[in-house]
């Protein structure tokens, strides 16, 4: 006889007990923008409920955010120090620098995911070192080493390279081998694609390109092979995780490489998916809570172990 399969549905007591996907605050990191100053907390106007922070103001978004039962964040520094080199972003005085140190030092075990990315930091807004309107993909490779290893320096847990340069991630790892941050992780934007989604974001920590476009490194959304390749080589080279970015639109890339890959593969929940739901919520449109947490389980049930997303804040409180 067929099965009736409503009866594993009839009340919210089973449906609890045979959920395939479950929601965890270490399924989820909350993005963190910090600028330098005091007293700081500016209001991202196309990222409605996102700031940015100085340190001090940021330390209490963190502690707020720990009791709620954020477990980590990714850290994105916002300069108004550019140039053509990209010196600030490795600085003493880089904001992120500043904030790794000081919530260590507060929140010990708080988990530290830091962006290293020179976009921020260049006064045409590209991910590396420009040469006749073209990026050259090797001499930036140094100064990503240079900033994964501030970040290591200051107490960061783990280094993010988003920049999509090849190599990067064994530059990388060898700088940080050398002087001795061998326990210091490597999560790689691996996937990273030349997304539409990310408008809102470049508004935040004031990175859009001021010339051109990034399809030069960053990869084409129609390709999906591509992906695999990426994510190997980089796993190769010696990240410790890889990235889907966007995730959204890409689920079935997130679930091609949980199928082909053994390390622990990251959904990032972009700042356009973001946005889209907080305009639709404000509109009322949508019911949000229940959006955002339908979104957040399909991209771990795709085969994301970790998600980064703007909502996570939001989403601790619901899945209490």
């Amino acid at each position: 006889m067929p099965h009736r399969y409503r009866r594993l549905r009839a009340s919210a007591t089973i449906r609890n007990f045979v959920r395939e996907t479950n929601l965890t605050p270490y399924d989820l990191l909350q993005p963190f923008f910090v600028i330098n100053g005091k007293n700081k907390k500016e209001a991202i106007v196309s990222m409605p409920g996102i700031f940015r922070f100085s340190v001090d103001l940021l330390l209490k978004e963190i502690d707020e955010y720990i009791r709620l039962g954020g477990r980590g964040g990714v850290f994105f520094g916002v300069s108004s120090q550019k140039d053509n080199s990209g010196k600030f972003a490795y600085a003493a005085s880089n904001p992120v620098v500043a904030a790794i140190k000081a919530v260590k030092k507060n929140f010990p075990d708080f988990l530290i995911v830091t962006d290293v990315c020179l976009c921020a930091y260049m006064s045409h807004g590209h991910c590396g070192i420009v040469e006749g309107n073209k990026i050259s993909n090797d001499k930036t490779l140094p100064l990503l080493a240079k900033m994964a290893l501030a970040h290591a320096e200051a107490g960061a847990d783990i280094v993010a390279p988003s920049d999509m340069m090849d190599f990067r991630v064994a530059a990388i790892r060898q700088a940080l081998n050398k002087e001795d941050f061998q326990d210091v992780g490597i999560l790689s934007y691996a996937v990273k694609y030349s997304s539409a989604y990310y408008g809102p974001f470049r508004d935040a920590a004031h990175s859009a390109p001021g010339f051109g476009d990034r399809k030069t490194y960053q990869m084409d959304p129609a390709n999906s092979r591509e992906a695999l390749k990426e994510a190997t080589q980089d796993i190769v080279e010696g990240a410790d995780m890889v990235m889907v970015k966007p995730v959204l639109a890409y689920l079935d890339i997130v679930s091609m490489l949980r199928a082909d890959l053994n390390v622990p593969i990251v959904g990032y929940n972009v700042s356009g998916e973001y946005s889209m739901v907080k305009a639709a919520a404000q509109n009322g449109w949508v019911d949000e809570k229940a959006i955002v947490l339908e979104t957040l389980t399909s991209i771990k049930r795709a085969g994301a172990d970790i998600i980064i997303s703007y909502h996570a804040k939001d989403a601790l409180q619901w899945i209490k």
